[in-house]
């Protein structure tokens, strides 16, 4: 696997720690839809969160967080509305961002709850 692939995983692994000390559930994920992934669906309380992560070694070219384009939202929402009619499920919805950075030994990982929201179509 490549470098970049095993930190990206790493990265997922911070990320869904994170959610379960701050008392989500983990319903799923790498949670794939034709060529949509969602990163990480959770639940907390009546939520459905769904949770794009964003790993990189450095911030130099740009955080994380801002690596998340309008087509990759659109890409999110419709695995979400997949995820949801498959499951049959009946919760309001929630996207997330968790950006993961490398700093020394350890990591710097950020939630930002209602990221955003779906485009209006």
């Amino acid at each position: 696997m490549a470098k970049h692939n095993d930190f990206g995983k790493l990265g997922e692994q911070q990320a869904k720690a994170l959610l379960e000390q701050k008392g989500y559930t983990i319903l799923d994920t790498n949670w794939v839809s034709g060529k949509n992934e969602l990163d990480i669906v959770a639940q907390k309380d009546e939520m459905l969160i769904v949770v794009e992560v964003k790993s990189r070694s450095t911030e130099y070219f740009e955080h994380p967080k801002d690596a998340i384009t309008p087509a990759k939202i659109r890409r999110i929402v419709e695995a979400t509305n997949d995820y949801i009619t498959l499951k049959s499920l009946d919760l309001e919805v929630r996207f997330d961002v968790i950006s993961v950075l490398p700093k020394g030994s350890e990591f710097e990982v950020e939630h930002i709850e209602d990221a955003f929201l779906p485009p209006i179509c």
